[in-house]
């Protein structure tokens, strides 16, 4: 796996682990044939594209509280427990996964986009098994769970990409809740647009801490595009190419699309 010389990390393209598959007939055809980048802003220790990252989900901590208050114009007098239930593993999306459009357009007459999905958090394991028999139904798996206890207190997110007639999964991992990113700290991988195609690595697709504003893509023999954060909410188109938040995960996702005939060369978080 090749990167640029600033790069930090030790992985291997069975750790990358990005699947390519044909919608047609759902047929996994293995590891797919494209470098991946991995960087840190901070040098931090390499981590496995595949099967490392982060999430953050608010747990309720009781199942009751209760207020004491002053009543309006009425001396303070105490107002009755007020129940509060904890989300229902539907609500924290354990069983479907929340999906965010990254990004679309056009590419030589070809429609594309990048889709995420996000699993969230089992609390136990009998979650962890509803929500791995939901994933096979939908036809995802993540690569490296062996059994459904391994899913308690993590996300799941699939990334897919689309152009054409063409449909297939190119990244996933399975993400613990304790980790994070942070300032400069990036990761991303770089592909060919067109699914299972040895065309020239022109989609990029990574993640950035939510404080990071500005994304720069370069790419060889010169040219770059810049990428900027929008706030939640917002209302920019997604054929725009933009910094997002992504609804249930801990970062905020890019998509960069080199001009035809260019190439990935770089990629970094550059305010």
């Amino acid at each position: 796996m090749n990167a640029d010389g600033k790069t930090n990390h030790d992985m291997t393209n069975s750790d990358i682990a990005l699947l390519l598959a044909d919608a047609a007939d759902e047929v996994e055809i293995g590891i797919a044939p494209y470098d991946a980048v991995v960087r840190g802003g901070r040098r931090r220790r390499a981590r496995r594209w595949a099967v490392t990252a982060a999430t953050v989900l608010a747990l309720a901590a009781s199942s009751a509280t209760l207020a004491v208050a002053g009543l309006p114009g009425g001396g303070g007098g105490r107002v009755a427990p007020v129940a509060t239930q904890p989300p229902t593993a539907e609500e924290r999306h354990v069983y479907a996964p929340q999906q965010t459009l990254l990004a679309t357009g056009s590419d030589g007459g070809r429609a594309w986009f990048v889709r995420i999905e996000v699993w969230g958090v089992p609390r136990d394991e009998v979650e962890a098994q509803r929500q791995l028999d939901a994933m096979s139904e939908s036809g995802v798996r993540p690569v490296d769970v062996r059994q459904a206890s391994e899913l308690v207190g993590k996300i799941s997110y699939f990334v897919f990409r689309s152009v054409g007639d063409k449909f297939a999964p190119v990244m996933q991992n399975t993400v613990s809740r304790t980790d994070t990113l942070s300032g400069t700290d990036i990761q991303a991988g770089a592909l060919p647009l067109v699914p299972g195609s040895d065309g020239p690595q022109r989609l990029v697709i990574g993640k950035v801490a939510k404080t990071a504003q500005r994304v720069t893509c370069r790419w060889k023999g010169g040219g770059m595009t810049e990428i900027h954060r929008v706030p939640a909410g917002s209302d920019v188109n997604s054929d725009e190419q933009v910094i997002r938040p992504v609804d249930g995960s801990p970062y905020n996702w890019f998509v960069c699309l080199a001009p035809e005939g260019a190439a990935y060369k770089s990629v970094e978080v550059t305010k």
